[in-house]
């Protein structure tokens, strides 16, 4: 079976953990998503987990060369032998650099960046609609998946409410964020033929065929 090394790209509120989680099932790929790494392995305590731990701990970035030494991690695993999709970086075109050097020295490469594309005012409207329970965290959308009683969680009974990072101000910092560092990685994989573009304000199941039936492709395409 041939490799498929995949890379999700998208402004936040785009649908990419949703469409991940849908295309880790289909395909059996690992869903390597960054964030969830990290936290691994911290918890783990392997030398790069500690190595994290103290940049995290003193309020700083977690350097580049820490990021990727885990992903490679991550891929040298017999459950990435056939592939994986990696959510979370590359973050901006440098890392996009060093991420496929570092894939070389391993002869392999990323097959395709998938990119979920969302119109600003379209990612607002889904994040600053978003409600949570103070309970448990069950999730609500005051438009597209209101809950029976305005305000209440309809499994436990707990408080709704909006959190402070799914404000309109904070998501317009994080967009203006996306666009002036992680949104040149496009053109970076583009000039490079690796770019697949898919319109993420249709509804999740039809952005959902559109992934499968283009990710099905590649990998019949690479065992041609």
């Amino acid at each position: 079976m041939s490799e498929l090394n995949l890379v999700l790209l998208g402004p936040p509120g785009a649908g990419k953990g949703t469409q991940a989680e849908r295309l880790e099932e289909d395909f059996h790929l690992p869903y390597i998503a960054t964030g969830n790494m990290l936290r691994a392995a911290v918890a783990d305590g392997s030398d790069l987990g500690k190595q994290a731990q103290e940049h995290m701990k003193a309020g700083r970035l977690v350097p580049d060369e820490l990021i990727i030494g885990l992903i490679l991690e991550c891929v040298e695993e017999d459950k990435c032998r056939d592939g994986f999709l990696l959510d979370g970086f590359p973050r901006n075109t440098e890392q996009a650099e060093r991420l496929d050097a570092a894939m070389q020295k391993l002869d392999r490469r990323l097959n395709a960046a998938l990119l979920i594309d969302v119109p600003d005012d379209e990612v607002v409207r889904r994040i600053t609609g978003r409600r949570v329970c103070t309970k448990e965290g069950h999730v609500y959308h005051v438009e597209t998946n209101p809950p029976k009683h305005d305000g209440v969680c309809d499994i436990d009974g707990s408080k709704l409410i909006q959190r402070d990072d799914d404000a309109s101000d904070v998501i317009r910092e994080r967009l203006s964020v996306y666009h002036e560092q992680t949104e040149p990685i496009v053109g970076y994989y583009e000039d490079r033929g690796v770019l697949k573009r898919f319109d993420g304000t249709r509804n999740p199941t039809e952005v959902h065929d559109h992934l499968r039936a283009t990710i099905a492709t590649l990998r019949l395409e690479d065992e041609i």
